[in-house]
Formats: structure tokens, C-alpha cells, sequence
């Protein structure tokens, strides 16, 4: 089936270009989102129409897009999930988690927008890319913690924190103030 773009589609081409693409796709996809129309005679010569309005609108849509993504520049949020002594979750983190995550961090970001290409099933720190515009695209980082403290260590440290790492830690806590006692009794 033959189509017309009505905008930029990622691996697929720009707008206005005639393109062939599958039944089912442009059917499911590509025309109830108005993304493209048939591309039939009528429809070409109402789109040559339509042109400068659409790319007008486009370029408007754009210039939005890109002042948001300069704004969520470096951004990072913290999901707080449950997670096994190994740091593999119980469930995993979708893209309405973390847009929900965005808007609670004061973005405005639909779950559509957040594109995840492998599913976050672990603690740890994970590049999520977003696509505010088919011309616009910015990663932010998804930090997957227990709680706030191990988000903390976790974009401290640069990765995943283990029960052992928590472990370590506290005991280091403990310790170290036991050390100097016994030293100064030494001393004495």
C-alpha cells in the first residue's frame, strides 16, 4: 500500500514522501495517527495544498520540542521499585513509569514519547531515550533503586548497588570509630 507521509517517521522517511509500506501498518499505525493518507490522486493534490500549512505547523512543533529538550538537558530521575539480594526486580520499569516519573520531576512527558530499547529488569543506573519530536530525541538517565538512599550511592558510585555493597558500607561505619578508641588506649 502506498502512502504520504504526513510527517517525519523514524526509518521510514520525511514528509511528503510517497511511500510503500505493509497493509497492517498503515492501517494500525500510520492512518489513525495521522501520520500519513493514502495516497490516491485526490489525496495528493489536497496534501500539495496543505503543504506550507503543514510544514509551518511541523516547524512550530519543532522549535517547541527542542526548548523542552534543551530544558531536560542532563536530567535524572530516580524509580523506586522492590528488588531481590541479586538486584533483579520484581516486575520492570516501563515507559509510563518513568513519564510518570518525569512529571513528577516537573517535565511534562507523554509514555509514548519515552522510547526503551532493551526492558529494565535490574537495579542500576539506564540511558532512556525520548522522542519529543520525530526531529528531536534526548536521553535522560533512570536511576532503579530499593530506596532514596541506595538512588543516592547508586548515582554516586555510577552503578548498581548490591546487599553486600550496603553491607560493606555499615560495616565501615561501625568500625572505624572502634578503631581510634583502641588506638588512643594504646597510647595511654
Amino acid at each position: 500500500m502506498e502512502v504520504i507521509l504526513l510527517e517525519r517517521v523514524e526509518k521510514l522517511g520525511q514528509m511528503g514522501q510517497i511511500v510503500k509500506v505493509k497493509p497492517g501498518y498503515a492501517r494500525n499505525y500510520l492512518l489513525p495517527q495521522k501520520k500519513a493518507q493514502r495516497a490516491t490522486k485526490a489525496n495528493l493534490a489536497q496534501f500539495e495544498t496543505q503543504r506550507a500549512q503543514l510544514e509551518a505547523a511541523n516547524l512550530e512543533r519543532r522549535k517547541d520540542a527542542e526548548q523542552v529538550a534543551a530544558k531536560m538537558n542532563d536530567v535524572t530521575v530516580v524509580v523506586i521499585r522492590q528488588a531481590g539480594e541479586t538486584g533483579v526486580l520484581y516486575g520492570s520499569v516501563a515507559a509510563r513509569d518513568i513519564a510518570e516519573a518525569l512529571t513528577a520531576a516537573g517535565y511534562t512527558v507523554d509514555r509514548r514519547q519515552v522510547s526503551i530499547e532493551t526492558p529494565i529488569k535490574t537495579l542500576g543506573l539506564f540511558k532512556v531515550r525520548l522522542v519529543l519530536h520525530p526531529e528531536v530525541s534526548l536521553s535522560v538517565t533512570v536511576n532503579v533503586a530499593r530506596s532514596a538512599e541506595e538512588a543516592e550511592l547508586q548515582a554516586q558510585r555510577g552503578g548498581m548497588i548490591t546487599a553486600a555493597d550496603l553491607d560493606d558500607d555499615e560495616d565501615e561505619e561501625t568500625t572505624a570509630p572502634e578503631a581510634d578508641e583502641t588506638e588512643d588506649s594504646e597510647e595511654a
